[in-house]
């Protein structure tokens, strides 16, 4: 339950309280309502349904049917035709969510981490969030709700039972991360890496650190920041609040992992090195697959140890960790294994994807989709990914989408042998009708691409593999 009044919401989104006939505003004041959501397919009893007209639908037009579900009332910017609940009539919905929750962060005494970084925050998070959950009660981000409406509704959805919260925090240009900070107030701060990514909007890796970096002056004076001590740009953090960032991945830093042993697709077994007031060693595994989640782990294992977690603590969490769809999900359709990874994509994302599909057994295809928001690198980086896939010996290379013709034609230059192969098309309809003929019993297929080239449905198609 939120841990508001309808009267508090009231004030604080400025808006005009219109209740339904024959009641008067005073008697619907202590109403405390369950949770806001903007999703009328999200309402449950008690919540706060807030409409507002968006690219597909309006909001609007599905208050009644909220209202029938039990929607304790509605934040709207025009009234229904009969009001049957408590109405806050605002100029601005989305505004009014947003500044709701900024007051409600406020009041909440709870400590967030906020995942930062270019590739890895959803793994990230899921780790941080499975450990720290050993020990106290912990609200996880979900789905992409990673910039500021998304961080809004998370931050709405806390409870005063909560203890602490783990968000990831997304942004495409600066500026972004400015307000994301400022609304959720991070307690730690962990980041993944800098990487190649919306540099249409922030130039190079140099403006993708600036920007990142822009939420370390909300950071909370008695918390910390961890970060990747491989990545270059992240090694240049020194002092953030007088105190120095504590350092995971090499072998000189706060924690680190050896005896790394990558069982295919199906995880990774090794052994994490933490000091930070624990200096021992423990045997860790993670269901998640590829080599690369053990960096994600050994973030994990810093935030968990800095919380005052044990080292059981620590590897229980670590192993219970899940992958979500479209972030390297493994399906077993009984023919062939699907790396699920569509959800987005960059080249080093992209990199690590394909380091993950050559452990698989089987023959390997990568269907592979256009990367966006690369700027003047996108031509280079597709061609980069192109060349990487074929010399990393993938089997079956197939190229989707306008961006990928240089991804096809750097790799076809690369080819090292006839039992390759490399295929184009243009659209996600030209790939679906040829890959009956194209898929074999006992592939492991890896599927990822930008958001936008909705490759969802591609994996929807596999999943089926009778069709």
């Amino acid at each position: 339950m939120l841990n508001l009044k309808l009267i508090n919401i009231v004030e604080q989104c400025n808006a005009k309280l219109v209740v339904p006939e024959g009641t008067i505003d005073s008697e619907w004041y202590e109403l405390r309502p369950e949770g806001v959501v903007l999703d009328s397919r999200e309402v449950k009893e008690g919540f706060v349904f807030a409409a507002y007209k968006g690219e597909r639908s309006d909001g609007h037009d599905y208050i009644t049917d909220v209202i029938e579900k039990g929607a304790s009332a509605v934040i709207c910017q025009q009234l229904p035709e009969k009001v049957c609940c408590p109405c806050l009539v605002v100029e601005d919905t989305l505004q009014a969510v947003k500044t709701l929750a900024a007051y409600y962060r406020s009041i909440m005494n709870v400590k967030i981490v906020g995942i930062v970084g270019s590739v890895g925050k959803t793994s990230t998070k899921e780790y941080v969030a499975s450990v720290l959950a050993r020990r106290y009660k912990v609200l996880k981000g979900q789905g992409n709700h990673n910039n500021l409406l998304g961080l809004s509704l998370e931050i709405l959805r806390l409870t005063q039972a909560d203890e602490m919260a783990v968000l990831e925090m997304g942004i495409s240009d600066f500026g972004e991360m400015d307000r994301l900070a400022d609304l959720v107030r991070p307690h730690s701060i962990v980041f993944t890496n800098i990487g190649e990514c919306h540099l249409e909007f922030l130039g190079d890796r140099d403006g993708v650190l600036k920007a990142k970096t822009e939420c370390l002056k909300y950071l909370d004076p008695t918390g910390f920041v961890v970060i990747n001590a491989k990545d270059d740009k992240l090694c240049t953090i020194e002092g953030i609040n007088g105190k120095k960032p504590y350092r995971v991945g090499t072998v000189d830093s706060d924690v680190y992992a050896d005896g790394i042993h990558v069982n295919g697709v199906y995880g990774t077994d090794f052994v994490l090195h933490i000091g930070l007031g624990l200096d021992k060693d423990i045997k860790a595994h993670t269901m998640l697959p590829g080599a690369h989640m053990v960096l994600n782990a050994m973030e994990a294992a810093a935030v968990g140890a800095l919380y005052g977690l044990n080292e059981k603590e620590i590897a229980d969490g670590i192993e219970a960790a899940r992958s979500l769809p479209g972030r390297s999900n493994l399906i077993n359709t009984g023919r062939y294994i699907i790396v699920d990874d569509c959800y987005n994509a960059n080249g080093a994302s992209m990199k690590a994807a394909i380091d993950l599909l050559k452990t698989a057994n089987g023959r390997k295809v990568a269907i592979l989709g256009d990367m966006y928001e690369l700027g003047e690198r996108s031509k280079d980086i597709h061609e980069q990914t192109g060349r990487y896939a074929v010399s990393e010996g993938i089997e079956v290379l197939l190229c989707v989408g306008k961006n990928c013709e240089d991804m096809y034609r750097a790799a076809m230059s690369e080819l090292m042998c006839e039992m390759q192969q490399i295929s184009y098309f243009k659209t996600n309809e030209e790939l679906l009708e040829r890959l009956p003929s194209i898929i074999e019993d006992g592939d492991t297929i890896l599927v990822k691409a930008s958001h936008g080239m909705n490759f969802a449905q591609i994996v929807d198609h596999l999943k089926t593999p009778d069709r």
